[in-house]
């Protein structure tokens, strides 16, 4: 089982997202038969054989085994990955985009965009990734904002200077500051 399924076409989102196949896939975190993930569900086996069948098609469920009952083999099912995302380019943009700057909130949507396009692809690759994820709070005055900004840029520039050069493998940084909602 994939640790993320990255979904960038629509047919994927569309067996994703009809009414019960999550729960269906909630089901499959741990191979099950139809008939057992129908028992669970008090479902019939058969609807829930074809909603599996579906996902299955479009790659968000896989035939882990079978065993035969009453002479018919019977398929055991497991879910393909443990997180599902939905690629925000399945809906895109709607219209045209603003002209952005780096402070505006536009800026920080395309720039997460990227970023959960990034970690989807460093998830298909296989061999361990080495990255950081750092996370942080910081109470600010609003007199005092621009201030932490104009320091916060200098540090960031300092560090990709200092760090910035053509050897060793390149890293991306992106780095994100928001109001937070108390």
């Amino acid at each position: 089982m994939r640790e993320i399924c990255y979904l960038e076409h629509l047919d994927q989102a569309e067996a994703l997202l009809r009414p019960g196949r999550v729960e269906i896939l909630r089901q499959l975190a741990s191979p099950a038969s139809c008939t057992d993930v129908g028992t669970r569900l008090g479902q019939p086996p058969q609807k829930v054989y074809y909603h599996v069948k579906r996902m299955e098609q479009a790659g968000l469920v896989d035939r882990v085994g079978g065993r035969q009952v009453r002479g018919i083999t019977e398929g055991i099912y497991q879910a393909s990955a443990s997180s599902y995302w939905l690629a925000p380019a399945l809906v895109g943009v709607i219209g045209e985009r603003r002209a952005q700057d780096e402070m505006s909130l536009g800026f920080l949507l395309s720039l997460s965009e990227e970023l959960q396009s990034d970690l989807a692809r460093l998830a298909r690759a296989t061999g361990e990734r080495p990255s950081l994820g750092m996370s942080g709070e910081v109470r600010l005055q609003p007199e005092r904002r621009q201030e932490f900004l104009t320091d916060l840029r200098s540090a960031i520039e300092s560090l990709l200077t200092k760090y910035g050069g053509a050897d060793g493998a390149p890293f991306r940084i992106a780095f994100a500051c928001y109001p937070k909602e108390d």
